[in-house]
């Protein structure tokens, strides 16, 4: 774990945003009052700072930044060329920051994700994680329907074999170390909820209350939302392959049996004419149509798993042999 020369780990407070002029005044208001508050406590270093990141709005989201680049020293900002999306807007930022911070703590600009937990983020890092989850314990703020397809997205990426911390959005803190882990991903289609608990570095969680968005519209509407769920299953699971590939297996096996059934009712005199071989016939092709299928699929999987590039392993702590250090003293 790095920190500054006074003892105190320099943070980075990376905001995405997108169209988002509506809250940045109260959002860098909290956030610089928070910065300022845990610099005084002596929790984080002087040289800490707030970088927005603004997604190629096509509103006065980047004046208002570059204004309060002006009125607020610790205020940074990240402008990308073009409209990128929420994940690729985040990771530019995390990885901006984490050049010149031990840590980096990442929030949505919607004031939806509680900044007054901040402070505990900063002391579960130093006790040593490198992960810090913000974990909502209460959405009652969210609309019903909001509530139960959150609770839905979950538990269909949670059955599909994607390892998800559970009402974990995208409010994290992360290490100088948990982020250069997190750059040898290589990804391009990036689910990050999916990637970092990857990572494999000591975690924990810190629970808040999800508040009401202060101003403007949610950026994620249903349409968006569906689509992000895509994301996480195709990203980190081949299990809808593997489903097709059982549901061939069924449809082959009940053609056995039909095929018995038929065969008996033929032999009792029951059949109809023509039936016995038509029902086979549909049922055998088309089990070993999806069987096939679900081969092709397996190792369209095995392709799609070799290009992500994902590292093999994680390091976590390296230790020389003795005598690689007594040869290196010498």
């Amino acid at each position: 774990m790095m920190a500054h020369s006074n003892g105190c780990p320099i943070l980075t407070v990376v905001v995405p945003c997108y169209n988002e002029e509506e809250v940045l005044v109260e959002t860098t208001l909290r956030l610089s009052t928070m910065l300022r508050g845990l610099v005084a406590n002596k929790q984080i270093s002087s040289l800490s700072t707030v970088l927005y990141v603004d997604d190629g709005s096509n509103d006065r989201t980047w004046e208002y930044i570059s204004e309060f680049n002006l009125k607020y020293p610790e205020i940074s900002g990240l402008k990308l060329a073009r409209n990128v999306g929420h994940q690729n807007a985040l990771l530019a930022g995390l990885l901006h920051a984490k050049e010149t911070a031990d840590c980096v703590i990442s929030i949505d600009s919607d004031l939806q994700d509680d900044v007054e937990v901040i402070p505990e983020f900063i002391s579960k890092f130093k006790e040593g994680n490198d992960i810090v989850y913000g974990v909502r314990s209460d959405r009652s703020t969210d609309t019903l329907f909001k509530r139960k397809s959150a609770i839905a997205f979950y538990k269909v990426l949670s059955w599909f074999g994607v390892n998800l911390v559970f009402n974990h959005a995208d409010y994290r803190l992360m290490s100088k170390r948990a982020l250069n882990g997190l750059e040898r991903y290589r990804e391009v289609n990036l689910f990050l909820r999916g990637i970092v608990p990857l990572i494999g570095y000591k975690s924990t969680e810190v629970y808040y209350e999800r508040n009401k968005r202060f101003a403007g519209e949610s950026k994620y509407p249903l349409k968006k939302m569906i689509s992000f769920a895509l994301d996480g299953v195709t990203s980190f699971s081949i299990s809808p392959i593997r489903f097709i590939t059982m549901i061939g297996i069924s449809f082959f096996l009940l053609s056995l049996i039909t095929a018995v059934y038929v065969l008996v009712s033929k032999f009792n005199g029951n059949a109809v004419s023509g039936w016995p071989s038509l029902m086979i016939s549909i049922w055998f092709i088309g089990g070993v149509q999806l069987i096939s299928l679900g081969l092709i699929g397996e190792y369209i999987g095995k392709i799609y798993k070799e290009v992500k590039g994902r590292p093999k392993y994680t390091e976590e702590i390296k230790l020389d042999a003795l005598v690689l250090k007594v040869d290196q003293a010498q």
